[in-house]
């Protein structure tokens, strides 16, 4: 009798009798803190708390939520590590923390700790950029608005000037992909470009120390932003794909070839 429970303590499944112990684990206790957090997660996904939006001070939540002011403050500030809110102090009509919805710091560090832990690969992460990219710059030639491809223009002209230093160079090199994301309209695409780019950006720098032409090596990557927002202004997405991925898939072998010829201690 499959389901049935016996007085012995057993229950039947597929026939066969397993222990209780075996299909239930003990209900873990949530510490108040974390009560306040699923309290106010749970509005948040119910659309009744949105980005912009300002939560009760500290005393009124905790006289809302019948906790102490101590559990409260914790959630806050859990969730300002989140980059969920950020935190307000004082008692006035201004006072509480504001819900601001900004995740990419929170994205971009728990990225940059697992490259480090070795949960993803360069490769892994090279992938995943060619296929987000490629199906930016598509959905880019078809979109992008005059401005942001006016944009974009002037960020590759900065990039040509060779007494910029390589930090400068990544940084305009990030706002150049990010960018590029945000022209096809989709504003989550953008956040995981940026989040992808800052959990690599330290291993970008070293790979500019450890070239031997690295000025050659940005004129070249120039030259191909350069092709590639040729072609999404001309409308060309099929095109652009193929410089985007040409782009990306280039540049992670010669960040494979440098590190393979960097000098061992």
């Amino acid at each position: 009798m499959t389901g049935r429970c016996h007085h012995k303590g057993d229950c039947w499944k597929e026939g066969v009798a397993v222990a209780h112990d075996d299909l239930f684990r003990p209900v873990q206790r949530q510490r108040i803190y974390e009560q306040v957090l699923a309290q106010i997660e749970e509005q948040i996904l119910q659309g009744r708390l949105r980005s912009g939006d300002r939560l009760p001070g500290e005393r009124q939540l905790a006289e809302s939520l019948q906790v102490s002011r101590p559990a409260v403050r914790e959630a806050l500030r859990v969730l300002e590590a989140m980059g969920i809110v950020s935190a307000g102090t004082g008692s006035g009509p201004g006072a509480g923390s504001h819900i601001t919805g900004n995740g990419t710091p929170v994205l971009s560090t728990v990225l940059r700790l697992h490259l480090a832990l070795s949960s993803f690969s360069q490769r892994e992460v090279m992938e995943v950029r060619v296929q987000l990219e490629r199906w930016a710059v598509r959905e880019a030639a078809r979109s992008a608005r005059a401005e942001q491809m006016s944009g974009l223009r002037t960020l590759v002209d900065r990039m040509r000037d060779r007494q910029i230093s390589h930090a400068e160079f990544n940084e305009l090199d990030t706002g150049f992909h990010v960018g590029l994301a945000e022209a096809c309209g989709n504003a989550l695409l953008g956040l995981l470009m940026q989040a992808l780019r800052d959990a690599v950006h330290q291993e970008m720098t070293l790979t500019f120390q450890r070239l031997t032409e690295p000025l050659a090596t940005r004129d070249e990557l120039v030259s191909q932003h350069a092709g590639i927002l040729d072609a999404v202004e001309r409308g060309d997405g099929d095109r652009a794909a193929d410089l985007v991925e040409q782009h990306v898939v280039g540049f992670y072998e010669s960040l494979e070839r440098s590190r393979a010829q960097a000098p061992t201690t």
